[in-house]
């Protein structure tokens, strides 16, 4: 099997991704002027959405789905007064409605979707039935009876009213949310319909959309030391998890995969942590009576 080319770079590149652009093709774009051997993000944004992609070079990739699980914070608008194919703005129009809600009646709406909640994904979703993306299907014009999904929300407030037709919120929630199913769900619990019109992700575990890089940075500083320099530290993406510190032994074991020993810490037996050694990160495991059992170790 042919070897992948590029270098052995890690850490983690927070882009500012603007509308119109596929999260894969910002992967594809930073793997590019970083000359990177491995890419990956951290949460799809549709197309249409804007602010933070966290862009995981090299062994960030392992810490990949500590950032999946955080919280994340997002800033949208609501249209009021219509339904769309895709519960946004890209969508052709279905149904409208002349009603209105007022903003008291928007605000005790709300908290009906906070706290732990079921959600349906949208018909265009990258959710798999039988095998195929729901978004193929959609396009292929069939209609599909998606089942609900968990979703904890910590908070949903209304920042604003632009004007009777619009309703501008910001909603914190954890893994697998989507925007587009509050605003179509919203809309239905006020009888007025609503779609998504504009969606920005304003920050996702540690990183926040106003640390961000744009692409026309990242045109500018390919290829360049000066790009390699806003990359963060691969251990940002184990911002949730204790630290503990491998004794040298401990380290020379946990480097191959085996329980090593640690050096006392803020850590619960059974608890999960991230361990370190000589300033690096080392691995991701259960610390268990004075050792930690690793699931991931890192290569740095």
């Amino acid at each position: 099997m042919a070897r992948k080319k590029g270098r052995d770079i890690s850490g983690w590149l927070i882009v500012d991704k603007p509308a119109d652009i596929t999260s894969t093709s910002v992967v594809n774009k930073v793997r590019w002027a970083l000359g990177a051997k491995k890419a990956g993000h951290a949460g799809t944004l549709d197309p249409a959405a804007t602010g933070v992609l966290a862009v995981a070079l090299g062994e960030a990739t392992k810490t990949v789905p500590f950032i999946t699980d955080a919280l994340k914070c997002y800033r949208f608008q609501v249209r009021l007064g219509a339904a769309t194919k895709t519960d946004d703005a890209e969508g052709e129009v279905i149904e409208t409605s002349d009603l209105r809600p007022t903003d008291e009646e928007i605000a005790a709406a709300l908290t009906a979707f906070e706290g732990d909640i079921e959600q349906v994904p949208p018909q265009f979703s990258a959710v798999k039935v039988d095998g195929e993306r729901a978004y193929a299907l959609a396009r292929a014009g069939e209609e599909m009876d998606l089942a609900a999904r968990p979703l904890y929300v910590e908070s949903l407030v209304m920042l604003g009213r632009p004007d009777a037709d619009t309703v501008e919120l910001e909603l914190v929630c954890g893994k697998g949310g989507y925007v587009r199913s509050i605003a179509r769900d919203l809309g239905q619990k006020l009888g007025c319909l609503g779609h998504v019109l504009w969606l920005r992700r304003e920050w996702s575990g540690p990183f926040e959309a106003s640390d961000g890089i744009t692409l026309a940075e990242i045109d500018e500083l390919a290829k360049t030391p000066e790009l390699d320099e806003k990359l963060l530290p691969v251990e940002l993406g184990l911002d949730d998890l204790p630290q503990l510190k491998a004794t040298p032994e401990g380290a020379v074991r946990l480097k191959n995969g085996n329980p090593g020993m640690v050096l006392p810490g803020d850590a619960e037996w059974g608890e999960e942590v991230w361990v370190s050694h000589e300033g690096k990160p080392l691995a991701v495991g259960i610390y268990k009576s004075g050792e930690v059992h690793p699931s991931r170790v890192f290569n740095l």
